[in-house]
């Protein structure tokens, strides 16, 4: 979404995710937050006792390293773990953020508590983070575990901190199994359960119109053209569908 011109915090963003639920009439929707997005998901839990299921990815920030330049070297430990794909996606995407509006919106995620705020949450929660998240330490999950009055928490073995994404198949193993509540309180998932397989069908043509409408998307937030940010992320998700879905 584009920048407001309020303060980008948590509750801001909270507010955001609550006028699509109301907008679509969802009724006890599951909410998934990933890194900072984890912090967006628990403000509107603590607001709703309508939400019984939710999933926290790669929560942050833990509270004995709420400094951005340790969060710095903990995001570029959790990177070298990551693929080349993965790393270019998310150099991509603060690129379509911006630089400003990413150092904006920093001190706010520095500054929520997520470990004060999840006691206020009644929803059954599933937490998960790779063996490798450095920015989502296990001490974190186990403080978070603690004080939630409903939690779960698993690891994914070879997982750094972008696990939504190169474990992808993983995560949304688990958060069936959550959903129906055929998950253990603890547990690790295997990397080769977890990793997403390679793309049924890819040619050069593909890569090209991928890589176009990315640089599309950019242009377009560039230009605050809403309306061709979204013409260009439904082009990009098209193109992800045929890749790994198609046959031929």
């Amino acid at each position: 979404m584009p920048a407001s011109g309020e303060e980008p915090t948590a509750a801001f963003f909270a507010d955001q995710v609550e006028n699509v639920i109301a907008h679509y009439g969802l009724v006890d929707p599951v909410l998934i937050g990933h890194s900072m997005g984890t912090q967006v998901v628990t403000e509107v839990l603590t607001r709703r006792d309508d939400i019984t299921h939710a999933v926290l990815v790669s929560p942050v920030v833990d509270e004995a390293e709420a400094s951005a330049l340790v969060q710095a070297v903990r995001f570029v430990q959790s990177t070298v773990r990551e693929s080349v794909h993965i790393a270019i996606m998310a150099f991509s995407a603060y690129l379509l953020c911006g630089m400003l509006y990413f150092i904006e919106v920093l001190p706010h995620m520095l500054r929520y508590r997520i470990s004060d705020r999840i006691g206020l949450v009644r929803a059954r929660l599933l937490l998960i983070r790779g063996e490798f998240d450095r920015p989502s330490p296990r001490r974190l999950h186990s403080r978070l575990v603690a004080r939630a009055p409903h939690a779960r928490r698993w690891e994914i073995e070879g997982a750094a901190h972008s696990i939504i994404n190169g474990h992808a198949v993983g995560v949304a193993r688990l958060v069936h199994r959550h959903l129906a509540d055929d998950l253990a309180a603890r547990g690790r998932m295997p990397a080769a359960e977890a990793k997403v397989p390679p793309a049924r069908h890819t040619d050069l043509q593909m890569v090209l119109d991928a890589t176009a409408s990315r640089i599309v998307e950019w242009l377009s937030a560039v230009r605050r053209d809403q309306d061709g940010v979204e013409r260009a992320k439904s082009r990009h998700a098209r193109l992800l569908w045929r890749a790994y879905v198609s046959r031929s």
